[in-house]
């Protein structure tokens, strides 16, 4: 055990204070204190790559503080041992399985009871934030009398993605050191702020370099640093009533976003300040509200979410040696694959015959650059990075070369006869194709090995899901690159088998056409999208059709009905409205009209039922089993995660067969044979239910 910790310090960058041995160590902490008299506290969680709060480091900070009071010192230094950041949190697989509220609380009061240890110390503590500063870690750090940050760090409250919120302090204390607006609107969102940002709204006292770190660390010691207060507006908030009419905003603006009935933790965020905030027992109240949330299915569901979001995560780890990207294809999906991949730092050339589609990929890609980048240099070298290339000489130099032209077998194939010759040996040759089977594209090749799909969705700046599909030829070598890849630009790599829509597309035709065949029946799309809203999804089915684009549904309906026969007629409507042009938003008509981007739908649209919630869902499931039954994916968390990050399906529900499995298959299967009686065939249940209904386990 000797050493652990501190062998780990050796030679790091990082200002750790003194050089000398820790008065006191445990197995993730250690103590120092250097001439002055003022103690370095530094965390460097043992056997982990990043640092969190568990049980266990608490407990060993709870000893560590007892030291500190026995023996008083003029000042206390916090900060983390990892150059990952300082704290990610509390560790969520502490979380995971939670259903006894009374035991939560008891954890919650003990671990609330460190923190409020640190919070009494009777001399000034200062926290030094490097790197990530989340959740649990950032209440750690409002526990401290200073902040100093570290350019290049981040602050987040992630909680309410998980469903939950704040709960060792961090609503109490946020709302009291800065302005209550932005600790809500902070809390309420999960986003990150930077620390330019912390540093305008009080959240941080300085904002300095690595280099400055023990000159500010003692001037914060000896009281020489200002720290901010919360404002005019803050003492405003103070009062009940102005805090009421706050909250109501908030309520509504919320409302808009997430549905109480399925994301109940913004709603209690929003009571507990409303009702609690600047009163002495919104500490006990928040880890209350904390423990109720947890056991629900909500936050069980995002945090089964999060680990599988994390576990695909870990399979795309960037071991890659990609440099250079070629794009063939200046559509908006071609061109929004080639401005993600310049953002993400790599080398970029993108092609295409029409030139004029070449031109404006710059200006989205300079949109783009300016809502991901802060720094005015950032922007400028991303876009340096994105090369129109109007030879195509970039494929010559490329590693990887992304296909990204109209969904026409007969023009990927004459791309692919072009490009093939002039790629490098070892490149790999990627198709963004979203439903035709790779045997096919693969014809006429000289080396079939080295084709994968690279399935990217639209938007894909804000779709982290990637289908990565191989056929009976792809190489590893080849699928491995493509994998890395996708971790190279922070995108998540589903692996999927070639097969017509291969799972994607594959469980979502069904979903899009369904809708369209109750439009057929003159169902208003207004009252179809709500059934679907009121289920979990992010967006109705007709709205997203006219997203997509109406003919590249079409299209992809037209071929899946080639080799899927349980799929509902593409109404003719649709095949007219495509040849008008009215394709929707990038029309300005569809479905629905828009006007600035947005749909204009009707008020007195009629109430949907459950039957059309049914009736749109289940056939989404039901192909989702189907895939699992064909082996076209591995697993059914695949699925899951893969429906959850590429389409949105209502994450709260945990994923589509997650969903099967917490209704029960026996009452899945009977509601599409209701379905099926109703309206037909296409609603029969899949064959692969008998095998899935003993597995299910509701609690996975």
């Amino acid at each position: 055990m000797a050493g652990t910790v501190w062998s780990a310090l050796q030679g790091r960058e990082l200002e750790m204070g003194p050089g000398i041995a820790p008065s006191w160590k445990g197995k993730n902490w250690l103590l120092k204190r250097d001439a002055d008299d003022v103690a370095w506290l530094i965390l460097d969680r043992a056997g982990e790559s990043v640092n969190t709060l568990s049980e266990a480091v608490l407990s060993e900070l709870d000893e560590c503080l007892g030291q500190l009071e026995a023996r008083p010192a003029k000042g206390l230094v916090l900060r983390s041992g990892k150059r990952s950041g300082f704290i990610a949190g509390a560790d969520i697989a502490d979380l995971r399985g939670m259903r006894d509220a009374k035991k939560i609380k008891v954890r919650l009061n003990r671990a609330a009871a460190v923190v409020n240890r640190l919070d009494a110390l009777a001399f000034p503590t200062v926290a030094v934030i490097h790197g990530f500063c989340l959740g649990g870690g950032l209440e750690l750090a409002l526990a401290c009398d200073y902040r100093l940050a570290l350019r290049g760090a981040s602050f987040v409250f992630p909680e309410i993605k998980l469903g939950l919120h704040p709960g060792l302090g961090g609503t109490a204390r946020l709302t009291r050191l800065i302005d209550p607006l932005e600790a809500m609107t902070m809390m309420l969102t999960g986003r990150s702020i930077s620390p330019p940002k912390a540093k305008a709204v009080g959240l941080v006292d300085l904002v300095t370099e690595e280099r400055h770190i023990l000159a500010a660390a003692r001037a914060a010691v000896a009281g020489k640093i200002k720290r901010s207060g919360g404002g005019l507006r803050a003492r405003a908030l103070s009062l009940a009533p102005v805090r009421k009419y706050a909250a109501e905003k908030m309520r509504a603006k919320t409302q808009e976003k997430a549905r109480q009935e399925h994301y109940p933790a913004p709603y209690a965020l929003i009571d507990l300040w409303a009702r609690h905030g600047g009163a002495a027992d919104l500490f006990q109240k928040e880890r209350e509200s904390f423990a109720d949330l947890l056991v629900g299915d909500t936050a069980q569901n995002l945090i089964r979410v999060f680990f599988l979001h994390e576990k695909l995560k870990k399979l795309a780890a960037d071991h890659s040696d990609l440099r250079h990207v070629h794009v063939i294809g200046a559509g908006v999906m071609g061109g929004d694959i080639a401005a993600w991949c310049a953002l993400k730092g790599l080398e970029v050339s993108i092609s295409d015959l029409d030139h004029t589609g070449l031109a404006k990929i710059a200006k989205r890609a300079s949109d783009l650059f300016s809502r991901k980048l802060d720094a005015p240099a950032e922007r400028r070298h991303a876009l340096d990075r994105l090369i129109l290339d109007f030879n195509n000489l970039g494929v010559e130099r490329a590693d990887i070369v992304i296909e990204a032209v109209p969904e026409r077998l007969d023009i990927k194939h004459d791309v692919f006869r072009a490009m093939e010759p002039r790629m490098r040996r070892e490149a790999v040759l990627a198709t963004n194709t979203s439903s035709i089977p790779l045997e096919e594209l693969r014809q006429g090749l000289q080396r079939p090995d080295r084709l994968v799909g690279l399935h990217f969705f639209n938007p894909v700046a804000s779709l982290e899901l990637v289908e990565l599909v191989r056929h009976d030829q792809s190489s590893d070598d080849a699928v491995a690159r493509a994998r890395s890849f996708c971790g190279r630009i922070d995108r998540l790599p589903a692996s999927v088998a070639s097969a017509p829509g291969f799972l994607v597309n594959r469980a979502l035709t069904p979903y899009l056409l369904e809708a369209l065949t109750m439009l057929d029946e003159d169902v208003w799309p207004e009252t179809i999208d709500e059934a679907a809203l009121r289920f979990g999804m992010p967006m109705g089915p007709a709205e997203v059709a006219d997203r997509v684009g109406l003919d590249i549904c079409l299209e992809v309906a037209d071929r899946l009905k080639e080799s899927v026969d349980l799929l509902p007629e593409v109404p003719t409507w649709l095949r007219d409205k495509v040849k008008k042009g009215e394709l929707g938003l990038k029309s300005g008509k569809g479905l629905y009209e828009y006007s600035a981007g947005k749909p204009k739908k009707r008020d007195a649209a009629p109430e949907p039922d459950d039957a059309m919630t049914d009736r749109l869902v289940l056939p989404l499931v039901n192909a989702c089993v189907e895939c699992l039954r064909k082996g076209i994916v591995a697993d059914q968390d695949l699925i899951d995660v893969a429906m959850i990050f590429a389409t949105g399906f209502a994450p709260f529900r945990g994923g589509p067969l997650h969903y099967a499995k917490t209704r029960g298959a026996e009452a899945v299967v009977t509601a599409l044979q209701g379905l099926s009686q109703k309206h037909g065939s296409r609603f029969a249940p899949d064959a692969g239910w008998a095998a899935l209904g003993e597995s299910f386990d509701p609690i996975s």
